[in-house]
């Protein structure tokens, strides 16, 4: 006598479910595949357009964000300042005269006061345009838009107040390596009125927006050199060459592109030794035709670079009487002693941040003794 097994019978029926469910979705796919060839819906054409759709889309969020950012940019260009045009030149022969031939000295000092100079030969061959662009009115370019408006001013460099003159003839013993002009000679009288006529529009007392050196954001790290040898040959050897010696005119007079280190650079005194000063210089000027309106380094490149460029041989100027408040020195200034306990080389590369806030802390402290 046979016996029905019970366990048997379950799977039979759980086989019977499985194949009915087969044939549900089997008759579901074919209603579905004859759906779409009854309305003729072509699948591809579907997604194709959809990521066309999503490109184009894509695109126009991207046009719309430069358009913003171009926007935003010529709205804050047009807050810069702006040295006085040409137009405006006083009407006396011998003031304009002096004018010209101050823009003149500043774009190529060496012609007239380099090592072949036709005037004096009190300076490295550098011109006073290779640091202060487009004769010192490029827009973050290390220009003069607040020379005339802020001096004569006290200096926490020479600890004493300083006129204009005495803000070139610095220019000229540091940057230039060279000698100090005769306060009264005509290259110091014209260059001094080609300052202050460009700056003349600016009221007393006022730093406009754009005038000077860009200050860059410290980095939290230190700035490294061997990084910055990188981006050296990356993007600025071809004008600089490949040791910094810069590119010379053809008749030897006046450089093309400067030298950025050796013997005809600027010294250890200049204010571009600075690596914050060389950096925030690089961010809108370098390398050529970099602009506020088209940067082509980043921050950190900026950095690294001047700290690469700074490392490297110079002429070494007698700078022991240079900031005579040592407390007053700048975070960055490289050479001791110092007033919040860091080293030369914190000073020099960074990071920065722990000596700005040790010298906060310290100032918080003097402030609290007053009190």
């Amino acid at each position: 006598m046979s016996h029905l097994d019970p366990n048997r019978d379950v799977k039979l029926l759980k086989v019977i479910q499985n194949l009915i469910g087969v044939v549900v979705v089997l008759i579901a796919g074919i209603i579905i595949i004859l759906f779409i060839s009854i309305f003729h819906w072509d699948m591809k054409s579907l997604f194709t357009r959809s990521n066309n759709e999503s490109v184009q889309e894509l695109e126009k969020k991207r046009s719309f964000l430069k358009w913003k950012s171009e926007n935003i940019v010529a709205d804050e260009m047009a807050t810069f300042w702006a040295p006085a045009s040409f137009d405006e030149m006083p009407k006396d022969s011998e003031a304009k005269a002096r004018i010209e031939y101050g823009k003149e000295l500043i774009a190529h000092t060496a012609k007239y006061l380099g090592p072949n100079g036709s005037v004096r030969k009190i300076s490295n061959g550098m011109n006073c345009q290779n640091c202060h662009l487009d004769a010192g009115t490029k827009v973050w370019g290390n220009n003069y838009g607040a020379v005339f408006s802020t001096y004569p001013k006290y200096r926490a460099r020479s600890g004493i107040e300083e006129d204009i003159t005495k803000r070139i003839n610095d220019c000229l013993e540091r940057s230039l390596n060279g000698k100090a002009l005769p306060i009264d000679s005509r290259e110091m009288q014209s260059m001094k009125a080609y300052i202050e006529f460009i700056g003349k529009d600016v009221k007393k007392g006022v730093k406009p927006k754009g005038s000077g050196i860009f200050e860059l954001k410290f980095l939290e790290r230190a700035a490294d050199p061997t990084r910055g040898k990188v981006v050296f040959v990356n993007k600025c050897q071809s004008c600089h060459q490949a040791n910094g010696e810069g590119l010379l005119t053809e008749n030897k007079v006046e450089y093309i592109y400067p030298p950025l280190w050796g013997p005809h650079s600027y010294n250890n005194g200049a204010g571009l030794f600075r690596i914050s000063r060389f950096a925030g210089y690089v961010k809108y000027n370098m390398p050529q035709g970099a602009s506020f309106q088209n940067s082509q380094l980043s921050d950190e490149e900026c950095w690294d670079v001047a700290a690469f460029v700074n490392s490297q041989s110079r002429p070494v100027k007698n700078i022991k009487a240079d900031w005579p408040k040592i407390a007053e020195k700048p975070i960055d200034h490289p050479f001791g002693p110092f007033a919040d306990g860091f080293t030369e080389a914190q000073h020099k590369f960074g990071p920065f941040s722990p000596i700005v806030s040790e010298r906060k802390r310290q100032k918080e402290i003097k402030d609290t003794i007053k009190i």
